[in-house]
Protein backbone atom coordinates (compact mmCIF):
# COMPACT_ATOMS: atom_id res chain seq x y z
CA UNK A 1 0.00 0.00 0.00
CA UNK A 2 1.60 3.58 -0.81
CA UNK A 3 0.99 7.16 0.63
CA UNK A 4 0.90 9.81 -2.05
CA UNK A 5 -0.05 13.07 -2.82
CA UNK A 6 -1.21 13.38 -6.14
CA UNK A 7 0.20 16.32 -8.93
CA UNK A 8 -2.69 18.49 -8.77
CA UNK A 9 -2.46 19.00 -5.06
CA UNK A 10 1.35 20.33 -5.81
CA UNK A 11 -0.08 22.39 -8.18
CA UNK A 12 -1.95 24.35 -5.64
CA UNK A 13 0.42 23.73 -2.72
CA UNK A 14 3.98 23.24 -3.71
CA UNK A 15 5.36 24.11 -0.40
CA UNK A 16 3.73 20.86 0.97
CA UNK A 17 6.44 18.74 3.37
CA UNK A 18 4.51 15.75 5.09
CA UNK A 19 5.99 13.41 8.02
CA UNK A 20 5.26 9.67 7.59
CA UNK A 21 5.08 7.44 10.43
CA UNK A 22 3.96 3.85 10.63
CA UNK A 23 3.65 1.34 13.53
CA UNK A 24 2.93 -1.87 13.35
CA UNK A 25 1.66 -4.49 15.99
CA UNK A 26 0.71 -2.02 18.49
CA UNK A 27 -1.23 -3.33 21.39
CA UNK A 28 -3.80 -0.40 21.73
CA UNK A 29 -5.85 -2.64 24.63
CA UNK A 30 -4.90 -1.63 27.84
CA UNK A 31 -5.01 1.49 29.95
CA UNK A 32 -0.95 3.36 30.10
CA UNK A 33 -1.24 6.10 32.24
CA UNK A 34 1.95 7.52 31.36
CA UNK A 35 0.82 8.79 28.34
CA UNK A 36 -2.19 10.10 30.02
CA UNK A 37 0.14 12.13 32.01
CA UNK A 38 1.81 13.39 28.59
CA UNK A 39 -0.73 14.08 27.10
CA UNK A 40 -1.91 16.53 30.61
CA UNK A 41 2.05 18.07 30.33
CA UNK A 42 1.96 19.29 26.86
CA UNK A 43 -2.25 20.76 26.85
CA UNK A 44 -0.56 22.93 30.59
CA UNK A 45 2.56 24.29 28.60
CA UNK A 46 0.51 25.21 25.74
CA UNK A 47 -2.02 26.63 28.10
CA UNK A 48 0.55 28.46 29.59
CA UNK A 49 2.51 29.56 26.04
CA UNK A 50 -0.65 30.79 24.02
CA UNK A 51 -2.30 33.21 27.33
CA UNK A 52 -3.19 36.10 25.74
CA UNK A 53 -2.13 35.39 22.16
CA UNK A 54 -4.60 35.30 18.77
CA UNK A 55 -4.54 31.91 17.46
CA UNK A 56 -5.43 33.09 14.38
CA UNK A 57 -2.36 35.09 14.16
CA UNK A 58 -0.33 32.61 15.73
CA UNK A 59 2.42 31.49 13.02
CA UNK A 60 2.48 28.29 13.31
CA UNK A 61 -1.78 28.18 12.45
CA UNK A 62 -1.69 30.72 10.31
CA UNK A 63 0.37 28.74 7.80
CA UNK A 64 -2.52 26.28 7.69
CA UNK A 65 -5.12 29.53 7.75
CA UNK A 66 -3.63 30.83 4.59
CA UNK A 67 -3.32 27.26 2.86
CA UNK A 68 -7.22 26.41 3.31
CA UNK A 69 -7.35 30.11 1.61
CA UNK A 70 -5.57 28.88 -1.64
CA UNK A 71 -7.27 25.94 -1.85
CA UNK A 72 -10.87 27.52 -1.82
CA UNK A 73 -11.94 26.65 2.04
CA UNK A 74 -12.57 29.49 4.54
CA UNK A 75 -10.42 28.93 7.42
CA UNK A 76 -13.33 30.47 9.61
CA UNK A 77 -15.79 27.95 8.64
CA UNK A 78 -13.67 24.97 8.36
CA UNK A 79 -11.10 25.38 10.97
CA UNK A 80 -8.42 22.81 11.08
CA UNK A 81 -8.09 19.95 13.50
CA UNK A 82 -4.65 21.39 14.64
CA UNK A 83 -6.16 25.03 15.43
CA UNK A 84 -9.20 23.69 16.43
CA UNK A 85 -7.37 21.88 19.49
CA UNK A 86 -5.31 24.07 19.82
CA UNK A 87 -7.75 26.96 20.73
CA UNK A 88 -9.49 24.69 23.05
CA UNK A 89 -6.51 23.95 25.47
CA UNK A 90 -5.03 27.66 25.27
CA UNK A 91 -8.65 28.17 26.67
CA UNK A 92 -8.22 25.91 29.40
CA UNK A 93 -10.15 23.42 28.23
CA UNK A 94 -8.78 19.28 28.35
CA UNK A 95 -8.85 17.14 25.63
CA UNK A 96 -10.76 13.95 26.87
CA UNK A 97 -8.74 10.77 27.18
CA UNK A 98 -9.45 8.31 24.38
CA UNK A 99 -7.03 5.67 23.99
CA UNK A 100 -2.99 5.47 24.27
CA UNK A 101 -2.60 5.56 20.56
CA UNK A 102 -4.55 8.73 20.08
CA UNK A 103 -3.70 10.54 23.19
CA UNK A 104 -0.22 9.94 22.13
CA UNK A 105 -0.47 11.55 18.82
CA UNK A 106 -2.54 14.24 20.58
CA UNK A 107 0.32 15.43 22.95
CA UNK A 108 3.04 15.10 19.73
CA UNK A 109 0.44 17.40 18.05
CA UNK A 110 0.10 19.16 20.87
CA UNK A 111 3.88 20.09 21.07
CA UNK A 112 4.52 20.76 17.93
CA UNK A 113 1.26 22.82 17.37
CA UNK A 114 1.12 20.59 13.57
CA UNK A 115 -1.82 18.22 12.90
CA UNK A 116 -1.32 14.63 12.67
CA UNK A 117 -3.79 12.32 11.40
CA UNK A 118 -3.93 8.38 12.90
CA UNK A 119 -5.40 5.78 10.43
CA UNK A 120 -6.17 2.22 10.39
CA UNK A 121 -4.26 0.61 8.00
CA UNK A 122 -6.25 -2.54 7.71
CA UNK A 123 -9.37 -0.33 7.26
CA UNK A 124 -7.87 1.35 4.30
CA UNK A 125 -8.65 -0.27 0.77
CA UNK A 126 -5.58 0.31 -2.20
CA UNK A 127 -3.80 3.36 -1.12
CA UNK A 128 -4.00 6.41 1.48
CA UNK A 129 -4.17 9.66 -0.44
CA UNK A 130 -4.19 13.47 -0.49
CA UNK A 131 -6.03 14.55 -3.52
CA UNK A 132 -9.18 16.72 -5.02
CA UNK A 133 -12.37 14.82 -4.36
CA UNK A 134 -14.44 13.64 -7.76
CA UNK A 135 -18.33 14.04 -8.32
CA UNK A 136 -20.01 11.25 -6.31
CA UNK A 137 -17.25 11.05 -3.45
CA UNK A 138 -18.62 9.66 -0.34
CA UNK A 139 -17.94 9.87 3.27
CA UNK A 140 -18.91 9.19 7.03
CA UNK A 141 -18.41 11.44 9.55
CA UNK A 142 -16.43 10.27 12.97
CA UNK A 143 -19.44 9.09 14.96
CA UNK A 144 -22.16 8.84 12.60
CA UNK A 145 -23.90 6.47 10.03
CA UNK A 146 -24.82 9.01 7.46
CA UNK A 147 -23.60 9.22 4.54
CA UNK A 148 -21.97 12.32 2.75
CA UNK A 149 -21.86 12.54 -0.77
CA UNK A 150 -18.91 14.86 -2.09
CA UNK A 151 -19.07 17.33 -5.07
CA UNK A 152 -15.80 17.15 -7.44
CA UNK A 153 -12.64 19.67 -6.05
CA UNK A 154 -12.78 19.39 -2.36
CA UNK A 155 -9.15 18.63 -0.70
CA UNK A 156 -9.37 15.76 0.77
CA UNK A 157 -7.77 11.95 2.00
CA UNK A 158 -9.08 9.10 0.91
CA UNK A 159 -8.43 5.86 -0.05
CA UNK A 160 -10.12 4.10 -3.37
CA UNK A 161 -13.17 3.73 -1.92
CA UNK A 162 -14.02 6.31 0.09
CA UNK A 163 -12.90 9.80 1.84
CA UNK A 164 -10.78 9.42 4.80
CA UNK A 165 -10.90 12.90 5.94
CA UNK A 166 -12.79 16.02 4.46
CA UNK A 167 -11.72 19.29 3.82
CA UNK A 168 -7.82 17.87 4.26
CA UNK A 169 -7.50 18.42 8.16
CA UNK A 170 -11.02 19.15 8.58
CA UNK A 171 -12.90 16.15 10.24
CA UNK A 172 -12.07 12.74 9.62
CA UNK A 173 -14.22 9.81 8.90
CA UNK A 174 -16.02 7.18 11.09
CA UNK A 175 -14.40 4.69 9.09
CA UNK A 176 -10.69 4.09 10.39
CA UNK A 177 -10.77 5.51 12.88
CA UNK A 178 -8.37 4.29 16.04
CA UNK A 179 -9.62 2.05 19.06
CA UNK A 180 -8.82 -0.20 21.40
CA UNK A 181 -8.75 -3.25 18.41
CA UNK A 182 -6.22 -0.89 15.93
CA UNK A 183 -2.74 -2.69 15.66
CA UNK A 184 -1.04 -1.55 12.17
CA UNK A 185 -1.30 2.71 12.18
CA UNK A 186 -0.89 5.49 9.91
CA UNK A 187 0.25 8.78 11.13
CA UNK A 188 0.59 11.37 8.43
CA UNK A 189 1.93 15.06 9.58
CA UNK A 190 0.75 17.44 8.40
CA UNK A 191 3.47 20.49 7.06
CA UNK A 192 5.10 22.76 5.22
CA UNK A 193 8.78 24.05 3.86
CA UNK A 194 8.23 26.70 6.18
CA UNK A 195 7.81 24.59 9.16
CA UNK A 196 9.58 21.66 7.98
CA UNK A 197 11.69 21.53 11.07
CA UNK A 198 9.40 20.56 13.04
CA UNK A 199 7.63 17.82 11.46
CA UNK A 200 10.67 16.46 11.03
CA UNK A 201 11.23 16.80 14.93
CA UNK A 202 7.78 15.62 15.44
CA UNK A 203 8.21 12.48 13.18
CA UNK A 204 11.04 11.90 14.99
CA UNK A 205 9.67 12.26 18.46
CA UNK A 206 6.60 10.05 17.84
CA UNK A 207 8.20 7.46 16.24
CA UNK A 208 10.95 6.89 19.16
CA UNK A 209 7.51 6.73 21.61
CA UNK A 210 5.77 3.87 19.57
CA UNK A 211 8.78 2.35 20.26
CA UNK A 212 9.28 2.71 23.63
CA UNK A 213 5.81 2.25 25.02
CA UNK A 214 4.53 -0.13 22.94
CA UNK A 215 7.60 -1.86 21.67
CA UNK A 216 6.24 -1.97 18.40
CA UNK A 217 7.72 -2.11 14.79
CA UNK A 218 7.76 1.41 12.71
CA UNK A 219 8.66 2.68 10.11
CA UNK A 220 9.24 6.79 9.03
CA UNK A 221 9.35 8.99 5.75
CA UNK A 222 8.61 12.33 4.39
CA UNK A 223 6.98 13.52 1.16
CA UNK A 224 7.32 16.91 -0.80
CA UNK A 225 6.94 17.82 -4.02
CA UNK A 226 10.33 15.81 -5.26
CA UNK A 227 8.90 13.17 -3.31
CA UNK A 228 5.34 12.58 -3.61
CA UNK A 229 5.14 8.74 -2.75
CA UNK A 230 5.78 5.96 -0.19
CA UNK A 231 5.12 2.34 0.35
CA UNK A 232 3.67 2.21 4.09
Amino acid sequence: MKFKIYNEVFLELPDLYFGVVIGNNIDNNRYMPEICTLLEREMGQLEDRLKGINIKEYPDLKLYRDAFNRVGLNPNKYTSSIEAMVKRVAKGNRLPSINPIVDLGNSVSLKYILPMGAHDLDALKGEIAVRFSKEGDTFIPLGEETIETLEAGELVYADVKRIRTRRWIWRQSDIGKIDENSKNIFFPIDGFEANKDKVVQAADELETLLRKYFQCQTKKGFININNKEMEI
